[in-house]
């Protein structure tokens, strides 16, 4: 390995810990509570939400559902907006235990990325609460990513009992490791499930619904969030069908779940036209976009001159990481100092992997393509979780491969094993669980 000199280490580190402030300063202002305050206020009990007008005395009973990772802040920012005398229970499911607890409320710690026991348990809740109302009520629904298998209850097989939890936990891992897109996967999860696609609103007819919406997918495809449960459904069995040849899923699917792919068995989910969505609306309050420009306000505040580019949004991970740094290299030709934002996710196609996800793989083929070069790429997730390890995601720069080794580097690429060399190194980017999740963060800086 070349030595690097002492003053390029030091140009190295304080580029590392921009691009890390960068981040941390997008984490902090497109917060929950500030989106919260900004879309939802009660005055009087009249609730607004977006533009519409809620007027709460008018409602016999007011229930709160609040799904997915970031159920626990979404429940508390309506609790300081409305007040918890406002309404009259709720069930909140997320995938890590509340540090507090509003009076009324049953909670739930599903599982994620993959469904388990309690998963079943909370939808069975939520079902049975949902079922309960009639037209005099007011359905509050709160919807964040992660919501797909924190909260899940299975179809019915060909034999007319339900998917085993096993089974599904085994179609998860098929769909989460095939390299499909976000919406993709939901569109398959939305048809295989009792919740998700619209049902959720189903089983709250006749209710007055209102959801509130904390997106961690494209904007253009909003019902993909949490696979869309109190939405209608854009996707369809065709659609399903397409996906699953695409990826050649049938063939990893457990029998069960394949059974139902090849005698053509899904059911449909419900669409625009369908009832359950006469008296509905919804309101995203919070997304990747308002992630990106609280990180483009930081890094201009750093003296940068700042890109946002968004169109590797679902693009595999090596082919993102070589186009981003292109246009990096591309906007260096215009000024001494620059940050290209990414926003979005990259995919991964799975096979036996070890530890890490896509943030962290994405980082590591950047590495290889920088060694030597005057910059730095930290690519993290908003949730604080990245695939199966403890850490958001990772940051590197041109010392990355030498400082690592570049044998390493490409072992642990091709094992999708990037978390321990990223942990050994002291460049993965560890915050927690955020409370929140607007998708993924691409930071690149050329200096």
């Amino acid at each position: 390995m070349s030595e690097i000199a002492p003053d390029r280490k030091q140009q190295f580190a304080r580029m590392r810990d921009v691009a890390s402030s960068v981040f941390t300063a997008a984490l902090a202002n497109a917060s929950i509570e500030s989106a919260f305050a900004r879309n939802i206020h009660c005055e009087r009990r009249v609730l607004r939400v977006g533009d519409d007008l809620h007027d709460l005395d008018s409602y016999q009973r007011i229930f709160v559902v609040s799904i997915g990772k970031a159920a626990h802040t979404m429940a508390a920012a309506l609790e300081a907006q409305l007040g918890s005398s406002s309404f009259e229970a709720g069930i909140v499911a997320s995938s890590v235990e509340p540090q507090s607890q509003i009076r009324g409320f049953r909670y739930f710690c599903g599982g994620h990325p993959t469904p388990t026991a309690d998963s079943i348990r909370a939808a069975a809740a939520i079902l049975k609460s949902l079922n309960s109302l009639d037209s005099t009520a007011l359905v509050i629904f709160m919807i964040s990513g992660g919501g797909s298998s924190i909260v899940e209850k299975p179809v019915a097989t060909i034999k007319g009992d339900a998917i085993s939890l096993a089974d599904l936990v085994a179609t998860y891992r098929a769909l989460v490791h095939s390299g499909a897109p976000i919406a993709e996967i939901n569109a398959i999860r939305k048809h295989l499930s009792a919740v998700k696609g619209g049902r959720l609103a189903q089983a709250a007819y006749p209710a007055q619904q209102v959801s509130i919406l904390v997106s961690d997918v494209p904007d253009a495809t909003p019902d993909a969030l949490a696979s869309g449960p109190t939405m209608p459904d854009s996707t369809s069995i065709h659609d399903c069908e397409r996906i699953a040849a695409k990826y050649n899923l049938v063939e990893q699917f457990p029998e069960s779940v394949a059974d139902l792919f090849r005698r053509r068995a899904l059911d449909e989910t419900p669409k625009s036209d369908d009832p359950a969505f006469v008296r509905a609306r919804w309101w995203t309050v919070l997304s990747n976009k308002v992630a990106i420009e609280e990180a483009a306000a930081a890094a201009k505040l750093a003296d940068f001159a700042v890109e946002v580019d968004n169109s590797c949004d679902d693009w595999p991970y090596d082919k993102a990481a070589a186009y981003l740094l292109n246009r990096l290299r591309e906007l260096r030709n215009k000024a001494p100092r620059v940050c290209l934002i990414s926003g979005g996710e990259v995919t991964v196609t799975v096979r036996n992997g070890g530890t890490g996800g896509r943030n962290q793989q994405f980082a590591l083929a950047c590495a290889e393509l920088i060694a030597g070069q005057d910059i730095t790429v930290l690519s993290a997730g908003t949730d604080g979780i990245d695939g199966n390890s403890p850490a958001a995601g990772a940051i590197v720069d041109g010392s990355t491969v030498d400082r690592i080794g570049g044998e390493a580097v490409r072992q642990a690429l091709a094992s999708f094993n990037a978390y321990p060399l990223f942990d050994a190194s002291g460049d993965a980017v560890v915050t927690g669980p955020t409370g929140n999740n607007l998708r993924d963060l691409r930071i690149l800086l050329g200096y």
